[in-house]
Parts: structure tokens; C-alpha cells; sequence
């Protein structure tokens, strides 16, 4: 295990050593949404009964931040040691393919958490939240960081430049995140484009984080903890055989 704890350890350190843009920019970034889609659409917005708009968009911005930092952490790690070079130094250790996946994944999945935790920290500060299901908080903050770490990770095998790596965030993760039910509740969709929410991964993360909160979700929260789940065991599975074989890694 000390190659998993040495890899580990380094990138734990890549992203707190710059705290201030890995974590404090996410942070205002969020806070920056709340006080622009609070104002413009809580008037125009259903939600759930008894619910205000503002409460309800505060989970769905730290679920945000949680996957789109988690993503950034391995798929940007991965990239610069590719193109700068030193992903050598990963490869010639006796360092096996699932302490290569551990030490990324959990490594995102801090990262992710500590912006999540920072995002929440301060909007309640403003908005005051419930905790109908403490449970099921943890756990889909946990799989969704797992998710998107071990997607960043395929993401940072998959691309030889930023360029394709850029393409992969802004045409693949951040089309999914923003039409997640992160600002609104897909109860406000017409049948259709609610339908179409449902082959969304990504929305029954954020729909059952927030089920933590207020105990009312779009779909019953057992259902997007079996579909999390199975996503996340999916992908794992890819990305340990794409380590395993040296998949642009390699050769």
C-alpha cells in the first residue's frame, strides 16, 4: 500500500497547496449562483410544497460543486502529468492499477467534499435548511464524488490535450449537471422533457441528495440510490480495466 498512500498523499497536496482556486473560487462561484437564481426565478419557480426556492436551490449547488470538482481533480491531474511528462514516474513503480484508481478517486472524492462542505457552510448562513435524511445526504454526496472522480479519470486517460479534455467538460459533464433538476424540479417539466430528465445520471444524484433535506424527491430515493450505484460500479469497472491494460497510458 505505500505506493497507494504516496499517490495519494501527492494529490492531496496538488489541489489544498492552491486551496484558494481549487476550493475558495468554487465556493464564491456557488454563492454566486444562489444570490442570481434566487433572485430571478423564485417568483416564477414550483417546487415543493412548503419549500422556498431559495432552500431548494442550495442542495442542488452543493451536489454541483461536489461533481464538477471531483471531475476537475483526476481528469486535470491525469492530463498535465500526460503532457508534461512525469506520468512516467507512475508507471515504471510496481504500482498496481487499482492503487492507481484508489489514490485518484478518493483524492477527487476529498476534494469534492471539502468544496461541497464549504459551499454548504456558508449559504446556510443565509438560508436555513432541514435535515429530513442525514443519511442519504452522506451517501450521495459520497457516490456522486466517487462518480465523477472516476469519470474525470477515464476522462484524463481518454484525452492527449487539454483541448479534448475541455470538450469532454463542456459538452459532456456540464450539459448533465445544469439539466439535472439542479435549478428546478422536474415536476415543473412538461411530460416529455421530464421523461428525458430520467436518462439523466446525474439527476438522481442530485434529486436524492436532496431528499436528505427536505424528505421529498422527484422520484422515490431508494430508486436513484440502486441507479448511483450501479453508474458508479459501472464505471469503476471501465476505468480499472482502462488502467489495467495501459489504455493511452502505456502504448
Amino acid at each position: 500500500m505505500i505506493g497507494f498512500r504516496t499517490l495519494f498523499y501527492k494529490e492531496m497536496l496538488r489541489f489544498w497547496k492552491v486551496a484558494f482556486q481549487t476550493v475558495a473560487a468554487p465556493v464564491i462561484t456557488a454563492l454566486l449562483y444562489l444570490a442570481v437564481f434566487g433572485h430571478a426565478m423564485r417568483a416564477n419557480t414550483q417546487v415543493y410544497d412548503g419549500v422556498a426556492y431559495v432552500s431548494f436551490l442550495v442542495p442542488g449547488l452543493v451536489m454541483m460543486s461536489v461533481l464538477q470538482n471531483a471531475f476537475s481533480n483526476s481528469s486535470s491531474s491525469l492530463i498535465q502529468s500526460k503532457i508534461t511528462g512525469n506520468l512516467i514516474f507512475m508507471l515504471l513503480p510496481p504500482l498496481a492499477h487499482w492503487e492507481m484508481f484508489s489514490a485518484y478517486v478518493l483524492a477527487s472524492m476529498v476534494r469534492g467534499l471539502v468544496v461541497g462542505l464549504g459551499v454548504f457552510l456558508v449559504t446556510i448562513w443565509f438560508v436555513p435548511m432541514t435535515f429530513a435524511a442525514p443519511l442519504y445526504i452522506v451517501l450521495f454526496a459520497v457516490l456522486g464524488a466517487g462518480i465523477l472522480g472516476t469519470l474525470g479519470l477515464i476522462a484524463g486517460v481518454w484525452a492527449d490535450k487539454f483541448d479534448q479534455l475541455a470538450a469532454f467538460q463542456n459538452f459532456l459533464i456540464m450539459p448533465l449537471t445544469f439539466l439535472s433538476g439542479v435549478f428546478y424540479s422536474t415536476h415543473s417539466l412538461s411530460p416529455v422533457w421530464r421523461t428525458v430528465s430520467w436518462f439523466n445520471p446525474f439527476f438522481y444524484m442530485i434529486d436524492g441528495f436532496r431528499y436528505g433535506f427536505f424528505g421529498m424527491s422527484d422520484v422515490p430515493p431508494w430508486q436513484s440510490l440502486a441507479v448511483v450505484a450501479c453508474f458508479f460500479v459501472i464505471l469503476a469497472g471501465i476505468a480499472l480495466r482502462l488502467l489495467a491494460t495501459g489504455f493511452k497510458l502505456r502504448h
